[in-house]
């Protein structure tokens, strides 16, 4: 029986950083249509706008890193927000998995404002970029709370101009929605397991709010939006 009073610390099936083939692939695609169809996407790209608007029109490109960058599907949407409001973009996927990025740099060809790099957030190699602008889509859950501090810290830090996190509402609505309409449409084992587990990982508003104070994070917004999402802000 799944329990919402607190995280799950269940492992889901790609957190293995050496997942790869085409399970891995079709898991990619599915979770590029999740995304689009149930409005995820657009946290994201609200919460950039809202960031690069404070700051006025750049002179230079802005430097945006996505965490966890998956398949590449966050970064071509940013990449095509730049180019419609004549804003430009230097875009870096991150990703710990090489498979992944491999992946995602095929994915995105057509967008040479993108680049990845195969790193881990928590390695010293990380520790010496930065960027203007951190974002991170359903990436924040698969980490337990003391990392997340460690994470949040670090974005701060790395981060000039602030950072976003779009991810999940844990709540029982969205972990039996997720369940029955993976169950209906997905072929991939890894979606159908990892995502109700996600929601079973993700959060409460007070529980972002803790773990971005104990971060050193004083200026920082939430704000839910659908479908069962957390926006948060950070200005630093």
């Amino acid at each position: 029986m799944p329990v919402f009073t607190h995280r799950s610390y269940e492992k889901e099936l790609m957190d293995d950083f050496e997942g790869s083939g085409t399970a891995m692939d079709q898991t990619l695609r599915e979770l590029e249509v999740i995304n689009h169809r149930l409005g995820g996407n657009y946290v994201t790209i609200n919460g950039l706008k809202k960031i690069i608007k404070q700051q006025g029109r750049p002179n230079q490109p802005v430097k945006i890193a996505d965490l966890g960058c998956g398949g590449g599907d966050m970064l071509m949407l940013m990449a095509k927000w730049g180019r419609k409001h004549n804003i430009p973009l230097r875009l870096t996927g991150i990703d710990a998995n090489p498979n992944i990025v491999e992946y995602a740099r095929n994915n995105t060809s057509a967008f040479p404002e993108i680049n990845y790099q195969s790193v881990n957030i928590f390695s010293e190699a990380f520790q010496t970029l930065e960027f203007d602008i951190m974002q991170c889509s359903l990436f924040t859950h698969h980490f337990t709370d003391e990392e997340l501090v460690r994470l949040f810290s670090i974005m701060k830090s790395k981060s000039r101009l602030g950072f976003i996190i779009n991810d999940i509402h844990r709540h029982w609505l969205a972990y039996y929605s997720i369940k029955l309409l993976t169950s209906w449409f997905s072929r991939s084992v890894m979606v159908r397991n990892d995502a109700p587990v996600s929601v079973l990982r993700a959060f409460t508003r007070q529980e972002l709010e803790s773990l971005l104070q104990q971060a050193g994070v004083s200026r920082f917004s939430i704000r839910w939006m659908w479908a069962f999402r957390w926006q948060v802000i950070a200005s630093t």
